[in-house]
């Protein structure tokens, strides 16, 4: 599970959605963002929630800009946490920014426990803290309305094809081709079962794809020519708007933040926890985005 420990003045982020769920305790300043059509501000102590998948942005509210830890965990995690709360099926959050101190709290004793790297407590505290959230704020997940048959399969072709070929994707047409259906019926279709046109989803997952390059120690300059940037400056732009901070910064952060886990637990350490935490500003890169 990937966690976040940040401070933004000027960063913006643009329309954006993460392949996880959302649960953010804002500990100074205000965090505004836009999120299933409304504007929403968190200030301090409360919880900024968003859903699996959902386009969201993201920015100060105030001119000090905000700081927040966020947990970041998976749907699949969510689904068997909501199972235990007696939620069925996949769940969601029915509040976006909620004033509850006591889920707060939890949250953020979960991203300091992980952020230690203490697997055991982590994980236990992260249930909880989950289970806390769903059984005072969750419920089923609203059912979408369901594309047509047709523009469901164009739509699964399309970001089937997109992953393919990162490094070299088609044009629209050709992909609206393949589809059988045309760029006009593709574009649309895309956007309501992604929430973004394929050419910002697919930027999308090249930085997501470059963040796990990166995590592993790739060189940015080689990260950026195996998802598909044009250069170095080119996947700085992108991932500096989507993450918060340039590539570079990120790595440093991960692998520093690995290397002081594996200090902390000592040479009889079982297998690393699946913890990351990360942040933006870089005097005090610890933890990075």
């Amino acid at each position: 599970m990937d966690l976040l420990r940040a401070r933004y003045v000027r960063h913006s982020f643009g329309w954006h959605t993460h392949d996880s769920y959302v649960a953010a305790v804002i500990e100074s300043g205000v965090e505004e963002y836009g999120y299933r059509g409304g504007t929403h501000r968190a200030g301090p102590g409360t919880l900024a929630l968003v859903d699996h998948g959902e386009p969201h942005t993201g920015h100060a509210g105030v001119p000090e800009g905000w700081s927040y830890r966020v947990l970041y965990p998976s749907r699949e995690l969510m689904v068997e946490v909501a199972a235990e709360v007696g939620i069925t099926g996949t769940p969601s959050y029915a509040e976006s920014v909620v004033d509850d101190p006591g889920a707060a709290a939890r949250v953020r004793a979960a991203h300091l426990a992980a952020e230690r790297g203490d697997s055991l407590i982590a994980s236990t505290l992260t249930r909880a803290a989950l289970g806390l959230l769903l059984r005072r704020h969750g419920r089923d997940r609203p059912r979408a309305a369901a594309p047509r048959p047709a523009s469901a399969r164009a739509v699964a072709l399309a970001a089937e094809t997109l992953r393919a070929r990162l490094t070299d994707p088609p044009r629209l047409e050709e992909l609206a081709a393949a589809a059988e259906v045309s760029p006009f019926a593709l574009l649309r279709a895309f956007r309501d079962v992604h929430g973004l046109p394929p050419h910002s989803w697919l930027t999308q997952r090249r930085v997501e794809r470059a963040r796990a390059l990166l995590a592993q120690g790739v060189a940015p300059g080689e990260v950026a020519a195996r998802v598909g940037f044009a250069d170095q400056a080119h996947l700085t732009r992108h991932f500096k708007r989507k993450v918060g901070v340039p590539p570079g910064a990120f790595q440093r952060g991960v692998l520093q933040e690995r290397g002081d886990r594996e200090a902390w637990q000592g040479p009889y350490r079982c297998e690393p926890p699946q913890y990351r935490s990360r942040r933006d500003d870089p005097p005090r890169l610890g933890s990075p985005v």
